[in-house]
Parts: structure tokens; C-alpha cells; sequence
């Protein structure tokens, strides 16, 4: 073999979509296939109002449907005894995890900051479950339960897009300065938080989710809402990323409450300059 086939075999491989370890790669593969059908299963939900007619418990069950998949499914098809790894040391594990976790502490806490920063309003009259901070915001406004269930899926998808994004340029010809990183990283970000409020704020749902002025929120509150992914995006990228990391459950969990917190000074910083709108 000649020198310089030598020296294209050691060369790492560039632009690489997928995690060079195997147990992330197939985790993000994953999560990307279901994306297709979580958001088919959630515009039928939608559209069809199925949840009108079905109060707390029924739309709970429905919602309950549409997230259980993104933990059963690779439980039941997934074994990777053959790397090492127990169930609750697979990627497509923790990064739920991750996820979820996160997502509690952004529901939780962090709707209250769109109720009265960025002015959206939830009319669900069919529900009564809720379930959302005592003490933060102005309290006129409270969160059903199901959408704890619904911001984890959403934000499946927009995590793992966003990482195998980051990961393209960062592998590539592209990474010339950190600022292309950073760059990559707000232009994910501001790209799901429009992509979100845009594709969920349909005239006919109005009666149900909507903002006080929808103009200043594609425009401004998009930029607001990107401040969650400004955090995480970059945060969970580092999720077993190496050829042969493997994260604890307990440094799995300790990362995303970091997230969350970072993610609620942050808000409240742009809160200080953006200003309340209701």
C-alpha cells in the first residue's frame, strides 16, 4: 500500500451526518424515522379536534399513544449486549431521558415565561388536569397535563435534527472558525423555534392556542423561544458523541437539569429586554 493510501485510511472520515458511535448513531436514525409519524399521529389529533369529545383521561390515553413509541419500540427491537451496553446505557435511552427531563423543567416553569412574555394563550375547556409552577408568572394562565407528553416528541425531533445538523458541519470543510459552530447552532435554534410557532398556530386551532399579537411572536418571540435551544442543542450534542463514551444515567440526568437552568436565566435575561406582553 502506498503512502498515500495509508494516509487516506488514517484521515478521519469528514462530513459525517451520523454518530461515529454505533450506539448513538442508530439511536439518532431512530428518532428520525419517528419523526414522520409522531407528526402524522399529532395532525390527525389536531385537525380532527379528536380530544374535544374526550376530555382529560381521553386525551391523555391519545397523547400517551403518541409518545410511549419513542421508548417501547427501541426497547423491544434493540439489543446491545453485542456493544456492551445495557438498556439503560443505550443512547436512544438516556437521550429520552435527556429529553425529558429537560421538557418537564421547560413546562413546568418555563411556559409561564411564553403566557406572559410572548403572550400565548391556551383555552382548553375540555381539560382540567393541569399541572405547572405555584410561584413563577402571573398565574392567570395554567398548562394540561398532556403537554408535558406533547413537548417531548416535539422536541425529539428538533434535537436530533439539530445534532446530526451540528455534527455535518462540524465534521466538514465548513468548521473553518468556531463562529461557523456557533453560528450553526443559532440558526437550528431560531429555525425550530419559527418552525414551531408557525406550524401551531393555525386559524383553525385559534380557539384553542394562539397569541396575543401573532406578528411580534413569528417575529420576536421566535428569537425568544430560541433561547431554549441556544442551551440545549449544544448540550445534548455531547451525549455519548466519542466512539466509546458512555454517560451514566445519574450524569445523563445531572446535564439536562444544567439545560434547564441555564435555559431559565437565560429567558429570564431576554425577558428583561423584550419585555412582558400581557
Amino acid at each position: 500500500m502506498g503512502s498515500s493510501s495509508i494516509a487516506m485510511a488514517a484521515a478521519p472520515a469528514r462530513g459525517r451526518w451520523f454518530s461515529a458511535n454505533p450506539s448513538k448513531a442508530w439511536g439518532e436514525k431512530f428518532f428520525l424515522i419517528y419523526t414522520p409519524i409522531w407528526m402524522t399521529a399529532f395532525g390527525i389529533y389536531q385537525r380532527m379536534r379528536l380530544g374535544d369529545s374526550f376530555g382529560d383521561l381521553g386525551n391523555l390515553l391519545i397523547t400517551f399513544s403518541i409518545f410511549a413509541p419513542a421508548w417501547v419500540v427501541p426497547a423491544l427491537i434493540r439489543d446491545e449486549t453485542v456493544l456492551g451496553r445495557r438498556w439503560y446505557e443505550t443512547y436512544w435511552f438516556k437521550f429520552n431521558l435527556w429529553i425529558f427531563i429537560y421538557t418537564c423543567i421547560a413546562t413546568y416553569f418555563l411556559t409561564e415565561y411564553f403566557f406572559d412574555v410572548m403572550g400565548m394563550i391556551y383555552n382548553y375547556p375540555n381539560l382540567h388536569w393541569t399541572f405547572d409552577s405555584a410561584l413563577l408568572g402571573s398565574g392567570k394562565l395554567a398548562v394540561p397535563v398532556i403537554m408535558y407528553l406533547h413537548a417531548h416528541y416535539f422536541f425529539l425531533t428538533y434535537h436530533s435534527t439539530a445534532v446530526v445538523v451540528m455534527r455535518r458541519v462540524r465534521t466538514s470543510r465548513l468548521n473553518v472558525h468556531p463562529l461557523v459552530g456557533i453560528s450553526t447552532v443559532i440558526a437550528a435554534a431560531w429555525f425550530w423555534a419559527f418552525a414551531e410557532l408557525f406550524m401551531t398556530t393555525s386559524p383553525s386551532i385559534a380557539d384553542q392556542f394562539r397569541y396575543q399579537d401573532m406578528s411580534w411572536a413569528l417575529r420576536w418571540g421566535a428569537l425568544f423561544y430560541a433561547c431554549y435551544f441556544i442551551v440545549s442543542f449544544p448540550m445534548v450534542y455531547r451525549l455519548d458523541e466519542t466512539p466509546d463514551e458512555n454517560w451514566s444515567v445519574g450524569h445523563t440526568c445531572t446535564e439536562a437539569l444544567a439545560a434547564g437552568m441555564m435555559t431559565f436565566i437565560l429567558l429570564d435575561l431576554a425577558t428583561q429586554l423584550v419585555g412582558m406582553r400581557s
